[in-house]
């Protein structure tokens, strides 16, 4: 069992036990070095100060997709590993990722990213690069076309788009099934547990870290031989940690915001991602998703709150006014908006030495022109490789360093003087590649042979299902859900998002349903406490599901349920059910913005 009720006693192995390694942080990129960790025969310790997945990782665009705007600044290898890795992410997490090819309308206007010509290069490019052909491959639409797919949209300027293959994610999902499958594999994970200090041998070298349980206030030590700091945004803190090492900021953080309404309000058949309009450089999402259509992201620099960074009037203004441009018909005002997450980028301020990117360039419009024609020319046999590339070199143009857009998306590894790991930046799609890296620099410290897995073909929890058939897959595996009583919807919804863990929810059958809660509802909601480190309400109804974002209809009619519910199993003192109530009701309010629509009627 993986839940509150082993905590304490992996709380007592961290302190009595020493490890390979300790991981600090246990987002993305953290569970992604668990899990390869720990399927390398490694003794690993993952802590993070939060629930998994609490910070970056449960607040992105919830896609896994290639950066295809990348192309306009011709930044090919962080394109190029983008695609190549979202397609290993389909093949070891393949009821995660959903294939749902992105509408790119592109608007007669200055500033736009793309014109009809340059997008059908860029795509071209982008599939050749993803390997990306058949039914998925990508192709034009007329105005007309687009119009027809999409009537909302403002028809003023617009000359036609093309069509891409990207894919849908549930970002905080794919984080706790790496967990949970290197916790299958000995690791020890634990959340709510906060490093107070990084600790070193008598040669000044890393040797564990001091750490706090921050539901006991105890502290306690972990010995470890090394230790990685995988924080995020967190990571120039996490380095404060360390009395012995350099403290020079090298993370930039910018804020993300998305927001989320009604599907019958603001309608979109596919995913849609467009120019703003506001010459400002940056590109918008609209997608649907449930019943709900979800749209962002913002982009600004963040010196905030790292631990709780929050959707503000003007990153709601920014937005609305944005869609409301494309669709002028729709009016969304604030009180439209039904949920909303803020997160927070761990963007490197200097790129210029990562691993699994370039440094990020910026091309003019005219220059774009001349490398999009001299591509064009290659690929007809007109021009040599050593043309184009003179073609490219001449035109890259070095952005300037005050636009956060601009910052790299890439990812940095170094190793400390005293050894400490420091593993920052990258993007979510990368998070595999980023570890197998940082497994690689592990490997070669420790002071013996480690085979390292295949961490290309190795699935994560959940993920035991044949990739290329998929979807028969969870069909049949939803089929066993009707078996056992549940109707067509509630066995699809468990299976789509339990994969082939989905089967251990059904065994559950037999226990119950929870007072207010139904049986599918009852299962998923035990199942996240026994297996999946479920501590709070929010942990479940935000992160393990996503109820608070894409299911709030639902969400008002069964939270106090699941308040009782947890309270009953957990064994919860009146005291600590009150705290996680309260602390429930301000995260919804904080997620539908009921503050500022409060503000906004005075």
């Amino acid at each position: 069992m993986f839940s509150f009720k082993e905590r304490s006693k992996m709380i007592e192995k961290l302190s009595n036990n020493s490890f390979d390694l300790v991981i600090i942080g246990g987002g993305i990129t953290g569970a992604g070095v668990a899990l390869q960790a720990a399927a390398s025969g490694l003794s690993v310790a993952l802590l993070e100060m939060q629930d998994f997945a609490e910070g970056t990782s449960s607040r992105s665009t919830k896609l896994v997709h290639g950066g295809i705007r990348y192309l306009k600044t011709f930044d090919v290898e962080v394109v190029s590993d983008t695609v190549s890795e979202r397609a290993i992410i389909q093949g070891i997490a393949p009821h995660i990722p959903k294939a749902d090819p992105m509408i790119l309308p592109i608007y007669d206007e200055p500033g736009s990213t793309f014109n009809m010509f340059s997008v059908k290069v860029a795509m071209d490019l982008y599939d050749h690069l993803a390997n990306v052909t058949g039914k998925y491959a990508n192709y034009m639409l007329s105005k007309e076309e687009i119009l027809e797919r999409e009537p909302q949209l403002v028809a003023q300027g617009l000359l036609g788009g093309g069509v891409y293959l990207d894919y849908r994610n549930n970002d905080a999902r794919l984080v706790i099934e790496n967990i949970k499958q290197a916790v299958e594999d000995g690791a020890m994970a634990v959340s709510r547990i906060k490093v107070e200090e990084i600790l070193h041998d008598d040669q000044g070298n890393v040797s564990g870290v001091r750490a706090k349980d921050l539901l006991s206030e105890e502290s306690f030590s972990i010995d470890s031989q090394l230790v990685i700091n995988t924080a995020g945004p967190w990571s120039d803190i996490v380095k404060k940690l360390d009395k012995k090492i350099d403290h020079k900021p090298h993370m930039r953080p910018t804020k993300g915001v998305h927001l989320v309404v009604n599907g019958e309000k603001l309608k979109v058949p596919q995913p849609t991602y467009f120019d703003t309009g506001e010459q400002d450089g940056r590109m918008i999402f609209v997608i649907p998703r449930e019943s709900k259509t979800y749209f962002g992201t913002t982009d600004t620099d963040y010196q905030g709150d790292f631990d709780h960074p929050k959707v503000e009037q003007a990153d709601v203004d920014y937005l609305l006014k944005v869609v409301n441009h494309r669709y002028p018909e729709v009016d969304l005002t604030i009180d439209d908006i039904e949920a909303s997450w803020a997160g927070l980028r761990p963007l490197i301020s200097d790129a210029s030495g990562d691993y699994n990117g370039t440094k990020k360039e910026k091309i003019s419009d005219e220059n774009f022109e001349k490398i999009i024609r001299a591509a064009n020319d290659y690929k007809n046999g007109k021009q040599s490789r050593p043309a184009v590339e003179k073609t490219i070199t001449q035109a890259a143009k070095e952005e300037p360093k005050d636009n956060p857009s601009a910052v790299s998306r890439g990812s940095d590894l170094t190793v400390a003087e005293d050894g400490l790991l420091i593993l920052s930046g990258g993007k979510l799609t990368d998070y595999r590649l980023m570890s197998a890296e940082a497994m690689k620099k592990i490997a070669s410290l420790l002071e013996r042979d480690v085979e390292l897995v295949d961490s290309k073909h190795y699935a994560v929890s959940g993920g035991k299902l044949d990739p290329a058939n998929v979807e028969n897959e969870l069909e049949k595996i939803a089929k066993k859900g009707q078996e056992i009583g549940l109707n067509q919807a509630d066995a699809n919804f468990i299976a789509e998002l339990y994969g082939s863990n989905a089967e251990k929810v059904f065994d559950l059958k037999d226990q119950g349903s929870f007072e207010g809660l139904s049986l599918a509802e009852s299962m998923s909601l035990r199942y996240a406490m026994e297996d999946e480190m479920t501590l709070t309400p929010v942990d479940y109804l935000l992160r393990r599901t996503n109820y608070m974002l894409f299911i709030s209809h639902r969400l008002m009619e069964i939270k106090d349920a699941v308040v009782e519910a947890m309270a009953k199993f957990l064994d919860w003192e009146d005291s600590l059910k009150a705290h996680y109530q309260k602390e429930l009701d301000q995260q919804i309010r904080e997620t539908q913005l009921t503050d500022l629509k409060e503000q906004q009627k005075k």
